[in-house]
């Protein structure tokens, strides 16, 4: 298996009274690993990454490689619109032990697709380790078109992409047309982007049961595909709510009913709703008391007491 195959998950960022909690990020992770999944992304969209200030980026990044060591590839996540001080900042991390960067086109300004192209190039020659391109246009204002993604193909480090515009079309295209790894970002588009021939995700959701996500990549691995479809129904309706309201809000909110982590956000973020958070607690209970005959091995789901109760508000 290719390292961009696979669960990715972008790490939330713990925060105890307004600072990284670097403890409870490296428990996260080690949990994750446990879990199965197969790379971590730190400071993306859901690490509240445009909060956080370069020291505290390169604490928690260093924190995550500590424990993921050489049993987990890490990303690390890379936005914004200069295209000169994004290079000079993958040019500060060569020598981490990082796999890569997740860098996403340039927010805001909504450049031409030739401007979009000459910023992940001039970005990607900054660096021997890899790129994954990361199309999210409903933040940065900016498609990455297909015919970018494949005049990109060229930066030979340029290596995969995290499609997350919601488009059939273009997932549909880019797993037909393009060379590069392709992974779901979109994580209602789960099924669909396997069942297209994407390699993956970087889910996250999968933050959440993450070894229930693990079980559906490997039950299509081995075409195990009702089996499969079946696991997707039921996460379906965990996925809605942990998107229900701007990410990551809900999926701290779950974390923190797990007992992980503090549910603590940076503004202007805020937590999730009372409304959300018992609709949420609830799922959490079905999920844990789910049993699915599912191939090739069967699931180990903890104990509906694992979860922190939160009481039915009527």
């Amino acid at each position: 298996m290719s390292i961009y195959e696979g669960i990715w998950v972008p790490l939330v960022t713990p925060f105890n009274q307004g600072k990284p909690d670097l403890d409870k990020v490296q428990q996260l992770a080690t949990q994750l690993i446990a879990a199965g999944i197969h790379g971590l992304v730190v400071c993306g969209t859901t690490g509240e990454a445009a909060t956080l200030t370069e020291n505290e980026q390169g604490q928690l990044l260093s924190a995550v490689l500590e424990v993921a060591k050489n049993s987990c590839p890490v990303l690390m996540g890379i936005s914004g619109s200069d295209t000169r001080l994004l290079a000079e900042k993958v040019r500060a991390y060569t020598n981490q032990h990082l796999q890569g960067f997740l860098l996403s086109a340039p927010s805001y300004l909504r450049p031409s697709q030739e401007g979009v192209r000459l910023h992940f190039e001039t970005i990607a020659r900054a660096t021997e380790k890899d790129i994954v391109l990361y199309n999210v246009p409903a933040r940065t204002g900016v498609n990455i078109d297909l015919s970018t993604v494949i005049a990109l193909e060229k930066q030979t480090n340029i290596v995969a992409i995290k499609e997350s515009s919601g488009n059939l079309t273009q997932m549909m295209g880019l797993v037909n047309c393009s060379h590069l790894k392709v992974l779901c970002g979109d994580d209602g588009m789960l099924m669909d982007t396997l069942s297209m021939g994407g390699q993956g995700a970087i889910s996250a959701a999968a933050h959440v049961q993450p070894h229930l996500f693990v079980q559906l990549l490997e039950l299509m691995r081995t075409e195990h595909y009702p089996e499969a479809q079946a696991l997707f129904t039921e996460l379906q309706p965990l996925i809605r709510l942990l998107f229900s309201e701007s990410n990551p809000a809900p999926c701290k909110a779950a974390l923190a009913l797990q007992g992980l982590i503090q549910e603590e956000l940076r503004l202007p973020m805020t937590a999730m709703s009372l409304t959300g958070k018992i609709k949420l607690a609830n799922e959490l209970e079905r999920l844990a008391n789910l049993s699915l005959p599912v191939k090739p091995k069967t699931l180990s789901i903890p104990a509906s007491g694992q979860f922190r109760s939160l009481r039915m508000v009527r």
